[in-house]
């Protein structure tokens, strides 16, 4: 288990909407809250506010993540992420191919100070934590660093080949067959301080064919 992670909480949506994988294109604007899940408490606040998904980690070691309630299989994944707030050291992106049952997901995050970490959650990530792409955490000059800084992750996944991109920038591939359809969603954590203030918006999901 990454040592960065002490606590792990999730805000589950509502379980997926349909059996099958959608094809159709998705964007999501969050003018509205949507299907996707929010809560505020001690520790994190995860809010649909003036049309962004805004997390803020209270927490000094805490990740958490929201997801849409959608199913999605081959696609485009893409989403745009700016830290607003709080220490560069943190983690926030995205998640895809989520089972909201079982909390077993792959995740594509950065850090404020410049690093990346692709990877397994299995069981929300209190079981197992695993890289597929490096070992934990590398950094990468694709990531615009520090606060009021937007940058856009991209996966492309067809069956088990993905490939990772930071502003337009592949930062990493892999064939990995352990997750062939899910929700997806958004993350975010704090790694020793909190404070942590990431807002989320125009999340795209694409057919390849597209």
């Amino acid at each position: 288990m990454l040592v960065r992670f002490v606590l792990l909480i999730g805000l589950l949506a509502s379980f997926l909407a349909a059996c099958g994988s959608n094809s159709e294109p998705y964007h999501e604007t969050f003018d509205s809250s949507g299907s996707w899940s929010t809560d505020n408490d001690s520790e994190v606040r995860g809010e649909v506010i003036n049309g962004v998904y805004e997390f803020e980690i209270k927490a000094d070691t805490l990740t958490t993540w929201t997801t849409a309630g959608q199913n999605f299989s081959d696609g485009w994944y893409e989403v745009e992420a700016t830290q607003v707030g709080g220490p560069d050291n943190n983690l926030f992106g995205m998640v895809f191919r989520v089972n909201n049952e079982t909390d077993d997901f792959y995740a594509f995050q950065i850090s404020g100070d410049g690093y990346v970490w692709i990877g397994r959650y299995k069981g929300g990530g209190s079981q197992e934590a695993t890289p597929i792409i490096g070992n934990w955490w590398f950094e990468s000059a694709a990531i615009k660093q520090g606060s009021d800084m937007t940058n856009r992750l991209k996966v492309r996944a067809e069956a088990g080949n993905l490939i990772f991109y930071v502003n337009d920038q592949e930062v990493g591939r892999v064939t990995d067959n352990s997750f062939a359809k899910g929700d997806i969603g958004l993350i975010a954590g704090s790694l020793g301080q909190g404070g942590v203030l990431v807002q989320f918006d125009n999340f795209k999901v694409t057919p390849l064919d597209e």
